[in-house]
């Protein structure tokens, strides 16, 4: 249960992580469609960008979207000749997806867009309660068993 002790009134955790989850993706869609992106492709090329050679499938479960979901963006990132796609060498049927020259540069340009939305979101905290907002949301993820690799 959680405690609202000091305003009764007080939205609830859930309701303002929620609120900031949708305020953030509206913010990055802005952000990644002036580059002909849609969030998905950027959460896409984000993730091959610290781990490159991921088959669709591991692709798709680091971004929170369904295989069926990661084709069609991959295909589409595919296309823009943004990432390539060769087969596993010891598991032919499964497609390893790497990141294009072309891809980082379009994700650097973004990144560098994507950043100024986050130093704004931060703008008002010091850097010692960035730290601890960082800290606090992992614990809240690994609480929910949404553990990210690495962390």
């Amino acid at each position: 249960m959680t405690d609202r002790t000091e305003d009764a009134s007080a939205p609830s955790l859930l309701y303002l992580i929620g609120r900031v989850d949708r305020l953030v993706s509206g913010a990055i869609n802005e952000v990644v469609r002036s580059h002909g992106l849609s969030v998905s492709q950027y959460t896409a090329l984000s993730v091959l960008a610290r781990r490159s050679g991921l088959s669709n499938a591991q692709l798709a479960r680091r971004s929170l979207v369904s295989s069926q979901s990661m084709n069609e963006v991959l295909l589409a990132l595919e296309r823009r000749e943004l990432v390539q796609r060769r087969a596993h060498p010891d598991h032919r049927r499964i497609l390893q997806t790497r990141l294009t020259a072309k891809g980082r540069k379009l994700l650097s340009a973004c990144d560098a867009e994507v950043g100024q939305v986050e130093a704004t979101m931060l703008g008002e905290l010091g850097s010692r309660e960035q730290v601890e907002l960082r800290r606090s949301l992992l614990t809240c993820v690994h609480g929910l068993r949404g553990g990210l690799p690495g962390d």
